[in-house]
């Protein structure tokens, strides 16, 4: 089995897929192809749908911006 190679994407290509899932392309034809992972496409709708920002930092739940406050602290 191959390993897939790690790639990146911009907030503009994100929106761009999201847009296009909006827009009624079916879910498989997206990810078929754009050669993304389900589970990428489905973060960034739920990115664009809670917060709609891409930004891991603005996607923390409560608990995590907590907890990242207190490592601050601790420092």
């Amino acid at each position: 089995m191959s390993k897939r190679e790690r790639r990146t994407f911009t907030p503009e290509f994100k929106q761009q897929i999201v847009q296009l899932y909006k827009n009624g392309k079916p879910r498989k034809e997206i990810i078929r192809e754009y050669n993304l992972t389900p589970s990428s496409l489905d973060k960034w709708l739920k990115q664009s749908q809670e917060t709609g920002s891409f930004k891991e930092k603005d996607n923390l739940t409560p608990e995590q911006k907590e907890l990242m406050e207190l490592r601050k602290r601790n420092k």
